[in-house]
């Protein structure tokens, strides 16, 4: 059996948005993530096969060259990454872009903090249909929170 450190990234890539986009066609999640890649080349080489696969499941995708960045996960994650959405209803990708514009405007008027940005965190956590558990798990869990 091989390791991590020797498979093939592009074809794990591949695998991982195959089994999100199935998963998102059976209503088991409304968004599903790519994995976090680091650069804007190494995106877009995804994007082929993403079109294919969201064919072939009668998903949708969006390319996103600024993901929202929350509580839920570690910083390092996704900061000054790429990222592709997988969703099935318009809905729920404009959830998605509204909660990254209110979090903007929770910034810029110096709101970000207490409520309002775990608020942000759980209705992300909810929008990738995770349980409520679930998500107070993710942001007990996480020591590596954005400084804004």
């Amino acid at each position: 059996m091989k390791d991590l450190d020797s498979l093939d990234l592009f074809s794990y890539q591949c695998g991982v948005i195959d089994a999100f986009n199935e998963v998102v066609k059976a209503g088991v999640k409304r968004i599903a993530l790519s994995h976090p890649v680091s650069t804007r080349e190494e995106a877009l080489s995804l994007v082929p096969f993403s079109e294919k696969i969201c064919a072939q499941y009668g998903n949708h995708f969006y390319f996103d060259e600024s993901p929202l960045l929350t509580d839920l996960f570690p910083i390092s994650l996704n900061k000054g990454k790429f990222n592709i959405i997988y969703y099935r209803k318009e809905e729920d990708i404009q959830l998605y872009l509204s909660l990254k514009e209110k979090k903007k405007q929770l910034i810029e008027s110096g709101n970000y903090h207490g409520q309002a940005r775990k608020e942000i965190a759980v209705t992300f956590g909810q929008l990738l249909s995770y349980s409520d558990e679930a998500i107070e798990r993710y942001l007990a869990e996480n020591k590596e929170k954005e400084i804004v």
